[in-house]
């Protein structure tokens, strides 16, 4: 059996331009000034991967090299009029945008998207191929909100999408879950597998955060994907309880109902408790639970064959202890260094399930039925 835990990372997802607006582009028309982008900045992931680095967690983790995803990988997932437009747009001299008008990219930055892409494909043949037991890719641009035909909320390429096709059609592997615990919905994947049967979403997320009214728990698929797609919104405010119960009683019971051979997470740390793009206080304990749970869960189920695929988190001071507990947990070791901001955020709250938290979980828990 593999062991071992594999990284990626490359210094070019630290190099991905995110314009000079905040969540719209600078406009001397409309009195927005510019500003280098408050949220969606590369510092945020170059710190955690430094964190991991200086903590010497690093050491104990097998380097995957990313590689370009090919343009027949991209096609696997998205249709040719969005790539060629990525493609043409990142020839502009400031770049272009991804396809909802806030979500720009520099120029050249089709090739780091396709890097990113390449980042999650090789963590996933990695852990298919058993030179490692999981893994977890720290890529950059993120990859969760694109759909087929076009980008959105700062993602160019669906990323764990773009993974799971190229497990299924090139490695062979039969059964993909997809489990997005980024705060925003995972609508890129829901989209593009919505009359799949073979792939199974679940999304664990903020009420009508981002894209606006996008994931209640009546969105289901359609034909042979129908009970395919798993949502789980949440109300604004929980914290560590509430997705602890909502893994424990949806997320992990419809794991072990589809029986995936491949897990892949789409790993977004916006839900922490400091993020300013959502209202929830998850705290770093809270996501090194949900990452024991999946690994507990993938090991019954595939083997341990887990990946992990960064999202957002748009707190540059917290998002890196959040990600360390994950990956030391993943690796099974302990760098010995706390979460700096415990005495801050364990005083908030957020331990407690309170009456409508678990209500709403409670609603999607029926789900798991229809999934065989």
């Amino acid at each position: 059996m593999a062991t071992g835990t594999g990284y990626v990372w490359d210094t070019q997802y630290g190099w991905v331009d995110t314009g000079t607006g905040g969540l719209s582009p600078a406009d001397a028309t409309k009195l927005l000034q510019p500003i280098a982008h408050p949220f969606a900045h590369p510092d945020t992931k170059r710190r955690l991967h430094e964190l991991i680095s200086a903590s010497g967690l690093l050491k104990h983790l097998e380097p995957i090299e990313a590689g370009l995803a090919s343009e027949e990988d991209i096609l696997r997932v998205h249709d040719r009029a969005h790539f060629d437009r990525i493609v043409a747009e990142s020839a502009w001299p400031k770049g272009g945008d991804a396809g909802d008008g806030h979500s720009p990219f520099g120029k050249g930055g089709h090739q780091i998207a396709m890097l990113a892409a390449g980042g999650a494909i090789a963590a996933a043949r990695a852990v298919v191929e058993g030179s490692v037991k999981n893994a977890y890719a720290l890529v950059n641009p993120p990859g969760h909100h694109a759909e087929r035909d076009r980008g959105m909320g700062f993602c160019i390429f669906n990323n764990a999408a773009i993974a799971a096709s190229y497990a299924r059609e090139v490695l062979g592997v039969q059964k993909v879950a997809i489990v997005d615990w980024d705060v925003h919905h995972g609508n890129g994947a829901e989209r593009i597998f919505w009359k799949r049967s073979d792939v199974l979403n679940v999304s664990v997320h903020q009420e009508n955060c981002f894209p606006a009214y996008s994931g209640p728990v009546t969105s289901r698929g359609e034909g042979e994907g129908f009970g395919y797609s798993v949502n789980i919104p949440l109300p604004p405010g929980g914290g560590n309880a509430v997705y602890e119960y909502a893994f424990r009683t949806v997320v992990i019971p419809a794991l072990r109902a589809f029986q995936p051979d491949l897990i892949i997470a789409a790993s977004g740390y916006d839900a922490s408790m400091m993020d300013p793009l959502a209202r929830m206080m998850v705290r770093s304990d809270g996501y090194e639970n949900i990452a024991q749970q999946m690994l507990d869960v993938a090991d019954e189920v595939c083997g341990g064959r887990l990946v992990l695929v960064q999202e957002g988190g748009y707190s540059p001071y917290y998002v890196p202890f959040c990600g360390l507990k994950v990956v030391e947990r993943m690796a099974g070791v302990s760098t010995g260094f706390d979460d700096a901001y415990f005495p801050i955020v364990s005083t908030k709250g957020g331990d407690v399930l309170l009456d409508h938290e678990k209500a709403a979980v409670d609603a999607a828990a029926p789900l798991v039925s229809d999934i065989r």
